[in-house]
């Protein structure tokens, strides 16, 4: 197995909001309310269009070979640019099997920006078969394809009306689901400083992500029931053996 689950946090732009408003005198939360105000006036909701956030954070979970491994990108101190790219130096390593939660409605389209945004290059990401024809109807932007799957996209048969939030779907198979924050929380928590916070929150939202992944794979026959019950209890055993508050708070959220 070669895969990576990936999810990422985001704050508004402001800086772009500073800009692009004329609001020079105003503070972070002022632009950011600005923004939204604008927003909401404009279509009826306050969630800002994906090329006006930021990435703070980006979770993931990697199973390749014998190893399975949970973090963050970067430290806390890392900045946008370095997150990302640090995201699109794991494809060009690892060509793994991107797997996310709606990463083609949101996390995908948002990296792209914000990557476009820093000059970030991702010739692996990017490649349709100009020069790896093993791309050429297999690519990561195709949405029919399999180097991305977007869980959320696929089990809802690509149809809006069929898609369901992770946090209940994780719950519907056993596990823990969202617990602790939501992304409605990380914009607060980023205003407060507490980076560690919403780095952890992504973190068990990749978790997750990658369980109703592995019961899908089992679900389509890549993966046998043994197979699955054997990577389930790899991520158990992942997660007894780590040494932070929020995993052990995932375990016991878990139960038997």
């Amino acid at each position: 197995m070669n895969c990576l689950v990936f999810d990422i946090e985001t704050v508004p732009d402001v800086e772009f909001g500073r800009q692009h408003l004329a609001l020079t005198d105003l503070d972070d939360r002022d632009v950011a309310n600005a923004m939204q105000f604008l927003r909401e006036q404009k279509v009826g909701t306050d969630f800002l269009p994906l090329h006006q956030h930021r990435i703070v954070a980006i979770s993931a979970v990697l199973r390749r070979g014998d190893t399975l491994n949970v973090w963050s990108l970067g430290d806390e101190d890392a900045d946008e640019r370095e997150l990302i790219e640090r995201f699109y130096d794991g494809i060009e390593r690892f060509a793994p099997t991107l797997v996310s939660w709606n990463g083609s409605g949101f996390d995908l389209p948002v990296l792209h920006y914000r990557a476009l945004r820093h000059g970030v290059s991702a010739p692996r990401y990017w490649e349709t078969g100009d020069t790896e024809n093993a791309y050429r109807y297999n690519n990561y932007l195709g949405r029919f394809h399999w180097r991305h799957i977007d869980l959320m996209d696929v089990l809802a048969a690509y149809q809006p009306r069929g898609r369901a939030p992770l946090d209940e779907v994780a719950s519907l198979l056993g596990f823990p689901g969202k617990f602790g924050m939501s992304g409605a929380d990380v914009w607060e928590t980023y205003l407060a400083g507490d980076l560690i916070e919403i780095r952890r929150y992504c973190e068990t939202d990749v978790l997750n992500t990658y369980l109703v992944f592995v019961c899908f794979e089992a679900m389509r026959g890549v993966l046998s029931a043994s197979e699955r019950d054997t990577e389930i209890e790899r991520v158990r055993d992942w997660l007894n053996a780590a040494d932070e508050p929020h995993f052990a708070a995932f375990l016991q959220a878990w139960g038997d």
